[in-house]
């Protein structure tokens, strides 16, 4: 299969001349899914020896940070992944050294050093601390990857400035690079690598590349004759095989089940039976069917026959399903894995009796402030569980958006979602997914999504329920360019019919900023301000009456110079 990653392995760790191996390296090669989504792990950790407790440090940053790395969603990414366990494995080191004896001498606590890689699909994501090193052999030369984190000190000689459990909050050296077929990466600890030349580990790895065991303990062995008097550790990686830029598990599943026959409101289909259509359009058919099983009410999801050579829609339903199972929150639309075997590919969710906030809107036409803060503040919520997994939806839109019979809003329809775990495998289409009304302008610059972009199509949203209209009318869909989404102009809700506090307006203005980083950072500030005025906008002056009412303003300028025209003319 050409979307396995697979690798081969020497590596060899020695106590040296010392009692106690401080040292420790592991190495992680999972199999089926968990190797597409997380990848492969190789790690060595390396003991101070001024400590007397380091070993147990080394043990367990190795052990942990490959138990805890795989245990993170499958959507984050690797860099988010990678650093939020290493902050916590270096937390509870600091914590253990400031709760034992050790808490007034740094050299003395649970401290170790750090290199790793994590290969995933392409690429190779390094995280370093300390004095480990990572190599690449380029060639015939090692082409050193990390910086030594060190300091000099004239009376002690140099001293590690960074390592795991020396400071409260990690500082952590991450990079990422692309690889291919054949690339060796070397990981050593001082021991090795400051009694062996690089020409030495370059010319034994070229030499016994057909047995990398043999060459990482040869490397260990040449660095004791030389005298090295420390733990010795090395690992030797060599990538066999790279998936090629458009393999990912998605696509894969894509190829194995076919497209079910055409559907239809009676049938009973692989465990379900049919009751009747809820949706039906050129591209899918749903249906709420009974689980025969259950007895439960689903909503059975199909593409459309017609699509089954499109890889596109295909792709895109395949991304619905991903992240609606991996999505717990009552706020996001929630799909079922099956229990049974399937045999052709579609989807089942669970089934929401209600309307979607089309419909709703075009039965309340100018609904109550405090309602749209109802809903706006619910969809927020589903997209902050979006956010906390490295998830952007991309199309926040109307209908996108169901309403129960009990008020409960949800988020369906991920289709669009970009997945920060997936992307990094190339995995995300290139095309604007979204509905053009609702999209962000960095979109139609090429730019790819954040957080931000959810937040400007939420912003709209808001702005639409209270307006029926869109803050820049249909202008952003047309700016291709920076120069034309400057031109852009934010149409205030002020100038509207309806009673629109100011601070209102300008707590959708924010979030619908052109600039991204000029919006909100997180959707919980926009929902927050939209329920209690924030200062900043409650100081600004109270806006001058042409823009609140325009109007109204000329109207009374006109009325003011007619007065002024009829007492100049009047008889003295």
């Amino acid at each position: 299969m050409t979307n396995v990653l697979s690798i081969s392995v020497g590596q060899h760790s020695s106590a040296g001349i010392k009692a106690i191996n401080q040292d420790r390296c592991g190495v992680s090669v999972p199999e089926g899914d968990e190797q597409m989504t997380r990848g492969i792990i190789a790690a060595v950790a390396d003991g101070i020896s001024t400590s007397e407790v380091s070993q147990v440090a080394s043990s367990t940053v190795i052990a942990s940070f490959i138990e805890d790395y795989y245990a993170t969603p499958e959507s984050w990414s690797v860099s988010t992944a990678g650093e939020r366990v290493l902050q916590s494995i270096n937390a509870w080191l600091y914590g253990c050294s400031r709760n034992s004896e050790y808490r007034y001498d740094n050299d003395s606590g649970y401290i170790c050093t750090l290199s790793a890689i994590i290969f995933k699909g392409r690429k190779a994501h390094l995280f370093h601390v300390g004095d480990c090193r990572i190599y690449k052999l380029v060639s015939t030369a090692l082409q050193q990857l990390t910086t030594d984190h060190l300091q000099a000190d004239a009376e002690t000689g140099p001293f590690l400035s960074r390592a795991m459990g020396l400071e409260h909050q990690l500082q952590c050296e991450q990079r990422a690079l692309p690889v291919k077929s054949g690339d060796i990466f070397i990981l050593a600890t001082d021991g090795v690598y400051d009694f062996v030349t690089e020409q030495q580990i370059s010319e034994t790895v070229r030499e016994s590349q057909d047995d990398l065991q043999q060459a990482a303990e040869s490397l260990v062995d040449q660095a004791l004759i030389t005298g090295s008097h420390d733990n010795l550790s090395i690992q030797i990686i060599r990538l066999d095989q790279v998936p090629t830029e458009s393999d990912h598990r998605l696509q894969t599943e894509a190829t194995q089940l076919p497209l079910p026959p055409t559907l239809s409101s009676g049938m009973h289909f692989e465990g379900y039976d049919l009751l009747r259509e809820l949706y039906v359009s050129s591209r899918s058919h749903v249906f709420l069917a009974k689980d025969t099983a259950s007895g439960a009410p689903v909503a059975l999801k199909a593409l459309s026959t017609d699509l089954e050579e499109d890889a596109d829609a295909i792709e895109r339903f395949l991304m619905e399903d991903w992240v609606a199972r991996r999505l717990n929150n009552v706020h996001c639309l929630k799909a079922f894995d099956s229990q049974r075997p399937r045999q052709s590919l579609y989807s089942v969710t669970e089934y929401i009796e209600g309307q979607t906030l089309t419909q709703w809107m075009h039965d309340n036409p100018a609904p109550a402030l405090d309602e749209v803060r109802r809903i706006v503040e619910q969809i927020g919520k589903g997209l902050q569980a979006m956010h906390r997994r490295e998830m952007i939806h991309q199309d926040i839109r109307p209908d996108n958006i169901l309403i129960d019979k009990s008020g409960t809003v949800k988020i369906i329809d991920f289709g669009a979602t970009r997945i920060a775990g997936l992307a990094e495998l190339g995995a995300e289409s290139e095309l604007i997914l979204g509905t053009a009304q609702f999209t962000a302008p960095e979109y139609f610059l090429g730019q790819t999504g954040t957080p931000q972009s959810d937040i400007f199509s939420l912003g709209v949203l808001t702005y639409h329920l209270l307006s029926a209209d869109l803050p820049y009318g249909t202008g952003v869909s047309k700016a291709f360019s920076t120069a034309a989404q400057r031109k852009l102009s934010y149409q205030s809700l002020i100038q509207g019919e309806r009673s629109i506090p100011f601070w209102i307006d300008d707590t959708i203005r924010k979030a619908v900023h052109i600039q991204p980083h000029k919006r909100y950072q997180e959707v919980a500030e926009f929902v927050y301000d939209l329920n209690y005025p924030n200062k900043a906008f409650l100081n600004k002056a109270r806006p001058p009456l042409i823009e609140r009412k325009p109007v109204l303003f000329w109207q009374c300028v006109s009325l003011g110079l007619l007065l002024t025209l009829l007492y100049q003319n009047l008889p003295v």
